[in-house]
Formats: structure tokens, C-alpha cells, sequence
């Protein structure tokens, strides 16, 4: 007997896993308050330099502007003649013109400009940023962006690192360490960094905080993703899969609500580790995956959560029923086929192309959602409206999914999506060629189109997660996503790069490339078999028998009476039985 046929005896979708479902959801909401709690922290308010005459005086104000932009900011021919790929907004908020050539008013084109190293910041929006602080723009933006892709890079440490603790200790063990770090790290990155250290002391120290940061919330989002989807059977796995997404789009809400009434970065770090303190406690009312304690063999543990499963959900336990799932897993474990684990995804052939094509997806669908997700500044809107816009396109873009995708499978849709990303993502460039620049028309388009591309992008990321888990086999699924997830940050890595460098050439550019590279996943996905109401793979074997593009594994047909077997009628018989007695139960619940 599998093990989801057994599930189905003591309650698919009962009292047990609903109570349990929201906790493990209420845990998703952490993930995405430390990953988008940057877009705050280090957000660029406006800038320019610092007038040389009036620096100790001077402000990001209109007066003053005005005296700064007559006196020192470079045309846009002399920008064109610096010599370096920068767009004209960049040139002119990093350089300016010398003072000899300002005193003389001199606007030739020939006049050397000169690299600012003191700026002033706006404060409409924020009031202190730690990019105001250690003045991270211009050239020293590198600092900025190394700090994103050392986050991303904890991201990629913490997919493997914790999905292989997680394949070998338990879901549960590891998401509660994972909190711990995370209100640690937390702590540390508000903190750590003193104007007493310097400069780099509190550079490194920070940095060195968000990347544990950053490994924490692998821990959690991975863990919980797959521990929500192994407490039920394949008639709720979409749901679990979707909503915990919810829960993502959430704790946006959540940061967007603290960033809002706290404008400083330091109090708004504190604020949202302390927020993350009573998740420690967690550890107590989390469940561990039964389903993950029968793949590792600890039938007596696993038997404990099933029978407190039946108990919740008023289930009787079926001892026989039990007994033979277990027999069947211990043949099960002990074929070569199940002892391969990790090594099965270079020596199985069609899982080895499956895994490749996960791992590319993965990537693509990083680079386009967290750099799309990332570029709310270009919306031309208030910061906190934008995001709060980006959060609820999001989360539509979730409810979407889930309302489609048990209707018409996961291949088709994310195919549409990609194709689509691409497709909207190159509309920039007529936008741009044949809208007046900075017009009203043009800013309205333009907006539109990245909030088309926030929804596809959160739709095709959303679905590429179900799709990921519901093709890895049981005994290394979290592994095998925490290979996809490491894979995945380098596309989060590079999305940070394309933003700050990429886009100081062509405001646009970043997502003229995500576009391409979307293209070609869509493409791709092609390849993948459909999942739609097919049980979770136990095995490599399994992932054979589903194939790819249309072709499966051979397979030799066993010829069978028009009689059902023994076993056969014993299994249908225990679980007609078992569901005919807890029908008035179920309606209860």
C-alpha cells in the first residue's frame, strides 16, 4: 500500500492538517520580510553632489537644486563626451562640472568633469537609508550591490546546505534552528555595524549578518514549502502548494506596514527581528512530515503523527493497513534503486534531464521575479505604494494560479506565462521609441507593463515551485530542491547586478534581457511531463515511468486476470471500509 492510500484512511484533509497547514504558512510570511526588507533599508532616495560652495549648508531641496544646477551640473553634451556607459540621469547626479568652469559659467563641451565623492540625499521618502550612510551610489554602488549578492549567495548556501540537514534530520528540526538564526542575524545586522567600527568593520559585519540572514530563511521557505505538501495527499497538493504562496505576498503587507511608520534602517531592522522572536517557539507546535519518517524507515515515529493524524481528524487507525504500507516501504528502501539517493540524478537519464532543465528554470524565473520585484522604483509612484501594489499584484497573480492550475495542469500555463513575460517585456522598446519622452502617455504605459510583468513573473515563480516539487522523488525531493533553490540564487545574484549596473546604461535593459531569457524557459518547459492528480514520486523509478516530452521509460507489462489480486481487493476493501465509517466525520469538519 502507498503511502497516500494509507493518508487516505486516517484523513487527506482534516482537522490535524489544517491546524498544522496554517502554522507552517503563518512561517512563510519571514521568508519574504528579510528579502524585501532591503528594497527599505538600502533603498536611493534621489541625489546629486554636494555644492562645493555651500557644503555645509547645503540640502536636496528646490532652492538649492536650482543654485546646484546652474552653477555644476553637466550637460547632457558633456555627458555624451565623459566617455563612459551612463545613462544621462546618472551623469548628472555623480559628476560635475569643475569649479573654475562653474565660477565661469562655462558650458562648453570640452570641460573635464569631475567625479563627486559628498552628495546630498532627499528625505521625502526616507529619512535615513544606509545608503545615505556610507553614501552607496555612483561608484561606490558596488558596495551595494555586493551586499544584495551576498544575501542571494547565503540564499544559495542555505538551499543546499539546509535541504541536505533537512533530507537527513527532518523538516521540523531544521526550520526551528532556522528561526533562531534568523532573530540572531537580525539582530546582529541592526546592530553590528557602528559609526565607532568605521566604514568597514560595519560593512563586513553587515554583510556577514544578511548572509546568515539569508541561509535562515532557506532553512524555513524550503522546509516549509515541502513540509506543507507532505502532511497531505495529491488531492490537496495544489492548495498547499498555492496558498502558503499567500502567506509569502503577506508578509510583504507586513514589511510595507513597519517600513511605512519606521523611516530609518537601524529601527527598522530591530523592529522586524523582534518581530521574528516568537517563531522560535514554533518548534513545539510544528509537525514532522510522516511521510518523510516512513522514506528514512522510523516507522515507530512515523506511526505516532499518523495515529495522532486519525485521532484529530476522528479516524480510526488500521493496524493491517499500516503493517502493509510498511512492508512495502522496506522493500521499497531496500531496492538499489532507493539507496542511489542524490547520485540517481547523474545516473538515471531522464532524471538527470528533467533535473538540468529545473535547475535552468529555476534560475530564470529568480533573475526575472526578484529583478522585476526589485525595480518598483521605476513605477514612477510613491516607493510604499509601489510596493504595496507589487505585493497585491503578487498575490492575485497567486489566486490566479490556484484557480487555473487543477484544471489545466502545470505545463501549459507556466508555458503561457514565460512566453507571455517575454512578450510584454519587449513592449518597452516601441514604448520607448514612440512615446514622447517622460510624457505623461509614456509613464503610464511603461508602469503598466511592469506591473503586467510583476503578475506573470510571481505566476510562472509560484508554479515552477509546485511543478519542482511534485517531480523530485521522495527520498531526496528536499535536496533536490535545495539544488534547485542554490542554482536559483545565482539568477537572484545576477538580477541585483542587471538593476545597478545594467541599468545605469539603459534604464530598461534589465528587463529587455529578463525577457529573452524567459523566452527560452518557456521553451524548455516544454519538456516536462504533466503532473496533474498524479501521486507524488516515491522514486527515481517513478520520475522514469512519467518521461519526458511524451517518451517514458520501457517498461515490462505484466499480464494480469480480469480478477483483482488478493492484495488488491484486501487495500480497496480496508479503505472502502475505513472512509464508509468516517463519512458523518468528515462532513464535520
Amino acid at each position: 500500500m502507498k503511502f497516500d492510500t494509507f493518508l487516505e484512511t486516517v484523513g487527506n484533509w482534516g482537522r490535524f492538517q489544517k491546524v498544522k497547514y496554517i502554522i507552517i504558512c503563518l512561517t512563510y510570511m519571514l521568508p519574504s520580510i528579510m528579502v524585501y526588507s532591503y528594497t527599505f533599508t538600502a533603498a536611493i532616495p534621489k541625489y546629486r553632489c554636494r555644492n562645493p560652495q555651500l557644503e555645509s549648508i547645503d540640502n536636496y531641496n528646490e532652492t538649492l537644486n536650482k543654485i546646484f544646477d546652474l552653477e555644476y551640473k553637466p550637460t547632457p553634451t558633456q555627458c555624451t563626451n565623459l566617455g563612459k556607459k551612463l545613462s544621462l540621469e546618472v551623469c548628472q547626479s555623480c559628476y560635475l562640472k569643475p569649479m573654475l568652469a562653474a565660477n565661469e559659467n562655462n558650458s562648453q563641451t570640452n570641460v573635464k568633469l569631475e567625479r563627486c565623492d559628498k552628495y546630498v540625499f532627499e528625505k521625502t521618502d526616507y529619512t535615513k537609508t544606509l545608503t545615505e550612510e556610507w553614501n552607496i551610489v555612483c561608484d561606490r554602488i558596488l558596495y551595494r550591490t555586493a551586499a544584495q549578492m551576498t544575501f542571494f549567495f547565503g540564499y544559495m548556501v542555505g538551499s543546499i546546505f539546509f535541504g541536505i540537514l533537512a533530507d537527513k534530520y527532518g523538516r521540523r528540526p531544521i526550520m526551528s534552528v532556522s528561526f533562531i538564526l534568523m532573530s540572531f542575524s537580525g539582530f546582529l545586522c541592526a546592530f553590528g555595524p557602528q559609526d565607532i567600527f568605521g566604514f568597514w568593520p560595519s560593512y563586513i559585519i553587515f554583510v556577514l549578518a544578511r548572509f546568515l540572514l539569508a541561509c535562515s530563511t532557506r532553512g524555513i521557505s524550503v522546509s516549509g514549502f515541502v513540509l506543507g505538501s507532505e502532511i497531505v495527499g495529491p488531492r490537496k497538493r495544489l492548495y498547499t502548494g498555492i496558498v502558503i504562496e499567500y502567506f509569502f505576498a503577506f508578509g510583504q503587507f507586513i514589511l510595507v506596514t513597519f517600513a511605512y511608520f519606521i523611516r530609518t534602517w537601524r529601527t527598522l531592522i530591530w523592529s522586524l527581528s523582534i518581530f521574528t522572536v516568537p517563531y522560535i517557539f514554533f518548534y513545539f507546535i510544528l509537525p514532522e512530515s510522516p511521510r518523510w519518517l516512513v522514506s528514512k524507515g522510523r516507522f515507530d515515529d512515523a506511526e505516532t503523527v499518523l495515529r495522532q493524524i486519525a485521532t484529530k481528524n476522528k479516524r480510526d487507525f488500521n493496524e493491517d493497513a499500516f503493517k502493509q504500507m510498511k512492508d512495502e516501504q522496506e522493500n521499497t528502501m531496500s531496492s538499489p534503486e532507493y539507496q542511489e539517493g542524490i547520485s540517481s540524478l547523474l545516473t538515471s537519464k531522464i532524471m538527470l534531464i528533467i533535473s538540468i532543465n529545473l535547475f535552468f528554470q529555476w534560475f530564470v524565473q529568480n533573475l526575472v521575479f526578484y529583478g522585476v520585484s526589485q525595480s518598483t522604483g521605476l513605477w514612477d509612484l510613491d516607493p510604499y505604494l509601489a510596493f504595496t501594489i507589487g505585493a497585491f499584484v503578487e498575490l492575485l497573480a497567486y489566486i490566479f494560479v490556484h484557480l487555473i492550475l487543477d484544471h489545466v495542469g502545470r505545463k501549459k500555463p507556466y508555458f503561457i506565462f514565460a512566453i507571455l513575460f517575454a512578450i510584454i517585456a519587449f513592449l518597452i522598446i516601441p514604448t520607448q521609441k514612440f512615446t514622447t519622452k517622460s510624457s505623461k502617455i509614456q509613464r503610464i504605459m511603461l508602469t503598466s507593463i511592469y506591473i503586467t510583468l510583476k503578475f506573470l513573473a510571481s505566476a510562472s515563480y509560484a508554479i515552477i515551485y509546485i511543478y519542482a516539487n511534485e517531480l523530485f522523488p521522495t527520498n531526496i525531493r528536499n535536496t533536490g530542491m535545495g539544488l534547485c533553490s542554490m542554482v536559483a540564487r545565482i539568477g537572484a545574484m545576477l538580477s541585483s547586478f542587471c538593476n545597478d549596473y545594467l541599468g545605469q546604461i539603459w534604464i530598461h535593459l534589465p528587463v529587455i534581457i529578463f525577457g529573452i531569457l524567459s523566452l527560452v524557459a518557456g521553451v524548455l518547459s516544454l519538456m516536462f511531463p504533466e503532473t496533474l492528480n498524479k501521486p507524488l514520486p516515491q522514486s527515481v523509478a517513478d520520475v522514469e515511468e512519467m518521461g519526458f516530452a511524451g517518451f517514458r521509460r520501457r517498461v515490462p507489462q505484466v499480464k494480469i486476470t480480469d480478477v483483482q489480486t488478493t492484495s488488491e481487493l484486501y487495500e480497496e476493501n480496508i479503505i472502502k471500509r475505513d472512509l464508509q465509517k468516517s463519512d458523518t466525520n468528515e462532513s464535520k469538519l
